[in-house]
């Protein structure tokens, strides 16, 4: 019984533990046992029960320890901690932090009227203010030369002397390009459950074991406020770079209670991009990762978790459907050679852009290992064959039969006509960005005017395909169990559109593959098989068995 199970059978198999699994880690870290016990014996109950009278005091300190001194930055002497609150204070910077330094924050939840470094009930935690990261590099108009606008740099200082009087902002002559610099985080945002839970000593998640600060009173065991600060909303995009003339910079202080059920959740995510980071992970790899659960609300992050692990696993399937095809192809009778051409010309073209842009390692390994398949496809394709004669490379390219090259006539002709609209519009976005828009190199500017092309108006090559399609009146040559897969991450993409961040032509770029694949359909309704055609393998049904005919 084993023997005969597909390959297809066992990943989707394991697919589904995988899937059921998560959904049961999830659900241990999300729900926590509360204390039932009768008397009370081995319940931790919270000190908020009581409604003390508290305040927040954070301070400032080149330390994390507070050694060499510390200043106040910020206090708020009648803390609510259900009352949501955002403040934006005007931080000075010392000379060291200056100087490509860091900075701490030390943020104190105490009892009103004393203060924090008296308070025996207090809790505190650290944050780093500021991190270390290469910063980017400028963008110039390629034609004048100038890296910004009058406008812009009016509009860059009056930013200045609104946000910081005494700053002098921005990258200054001296910073290396090449170098880590010191940058300031603008936000700090603290959270506090504000859920009066019982915990059960015998069954405390360790997650929040190590947030917990407990003390005796009489014979009950209390746990002071659970502080959190959530460093996942501190993203790349809100970094400001420092230099020896910021001397002061704005800081966001963000407050809002939170569930325990959210908080060990975002301890767990919280904890992952800390490990990727100590993998090597940079800041900017790690912010893609934050950018998922901070843009996001939770609902729409437990469906983004669905949605992805189908489309991960119609991703491996379509990537397998797709090499057994290819690899087992002997005919282009009836498959479009420039399509194929042109996939792998725009799969390179986005991935040296997304080297080019510094993408997430993430993105950018998946985009360079379906370039290696997409050229693999192009010697597939044109049948071409490699020999190697004194470690220099000769290329041998097979022939045509009289069905491929008349597939061949018809998948030129189809180009002929998408060229005079495609060239044009093509050259037209590549100069209009030459003059409008400033860029890091020249090197820059093509690769983005190609994968502007290649986003705009790659669609557009899928044509040719449609039109071999409706001249040979068949579409038995295609790969439909890879389209097939490939068309639920279509959708599944589309999904994504809605759910995730991302610039506006990447989001309808989604949808124009829905109206290719949905003529796909339409032709495959149209065209039924014919079993006298030439399949995708290059193989034709239409001989008749051999041996003795028989009458009824």
């Amino acid at each position: 019984m084993f023997l005969k199970t597909s390959f297809t059978t066992v990943i989707v198999g394991v697919f589904v533990v995988y899937v059921l699994h998560t959904c049961w880690v999830m659900y241990g870290i999300v729900y926590t046992k509360p204390c039932d016990s009768p008397k009370g014996d081995n319940c931790i109950t919270p000190f908020l029960a009581g409604d003390p009278k508290l305040q927040l005091s954070i301070y400032t300190a080149l330390q994390p320890n507070a050694e060499g001194g510390h200043t106040l930055i910020y206090k708020e002497e009648k803390f609510d901690v259900n009352s949501k609150f955002e403040r934006i204070v005007n931080v000075s910077l010392p000379k060291k932090t200056r100087n490509n330094g860091t900075l701490y924050a030390l943020i104190f939840v105490h009892q009103a009227g004393v203060t924090p470094w008296q308070d025996p009930q207090q809790v505190h935690l650290v944050a780093q203010l500021t991190t270390y990261m290469v910063p980017k590099l400028p963008e110039i108009s390629l034609i004048s030369g100038e890296d910004q606008t009058q406008g812009q740099k009016e509009e860059a200082q009056q930013k200045r002397r609104d946000g910081n009087p005494t700053a002098g902002g921005g990258a200054g002559p001296t910073s290396k390009a090449d170098h880590p610099v010191s940058h300031w985080r603008t936000r700090l945002t603290l959270n506090i459950v504000g859920d009066h839970f019982l915990f059960d000593r015998e069954y405390l998640p360790s997650d929040v074991h190590r947030y917990l600060r407990v003390f005796q009173n009489g014979k009950k065991m209390v746990y002071l406020p659970l502080l959190f600060v959530d460093e996942l909303s501190n993203r790349v995009k809100d970094l400001v770079e420092i230099n020896s003339t910021s001397i002061e910079l704005p800081l966001t202080i963000s407050y809002d209670s939170i569930s325990l059920g959210r908080l060990r959740f975002w301890i767990h995510m919280q904890d992952a991009v800390f490990s990727l980071q100590q993998f090597g992970f940079t800041e900017k790899d790690a912010d893609e990762i934050k950018g998922i659960f901070v843009d996001t609300n939770l609902y729409f992050l437990a469906l983004t978790f669905f949605v992805a692990a189908f489309h991960l696993l119609f991703d491996f399937l379509a990537f397998k459907n797709d090499i057994s095809f290819w690899k087992q192809k002997k005919s282009m009778v009836g498959m479009s050679s420039k399509a194929v051409l042109w996939r792998c010309f725009s799969t390179i073209v986005i991935f040296l852009y997304l080297f080019d842009e510094q993408t997430s390692l993430l993105v950018l390994i998946p985009a360079g290992v379906g370039s290696i398949i997409e050229v693999w496809k192009v010697k597939k394709a044109l049948k071409i064959q490699v020999f190697w004669k004194g470690g220099k490379p000769t290329f041998l390219y097979g022939k045509s039969d009289e069905s491929e090259r008349r597939t061949e006539e018809y998948d030129t002709l189809a180009m002929k006509y998408l060229s005079y609209l495609l060239y044009p519009l093509c050259i037209g976005g590549a100069v209009y960005a030459l003059i409008f828009l400033r860029y890091k190199s020249w090197y820059s500017w093509l690769i983005n005017s190609l994968v502007n092309g290649v986003y705009a108006f790659g669609f557009l090559f899928m044509l040719p395909q449609l039109f071999v399609n409706y001249k040979l009146k068949s579409v038995a040559h295609l790969p439909w169990k890879a389209f097939t897969y490939k068309a639920f991450n279509t959708f599944i993409d589309d999904v994504f559109a809605f759910i995730i961040t991302m610039p506006t032509s990447h989001r309808l770029a989604c949808f124009r593959d829905d109206v290719v694949f949905l003529i796909y359909l339409y032709q495959k309704w149209l065209y039924p098989v014919d079993k006298t055609r030439v399949n995708e393998y290059g193989i034709s049904y239409d001989e008749k068995p051999k041996g003795k005919t028989h009458k009824d």
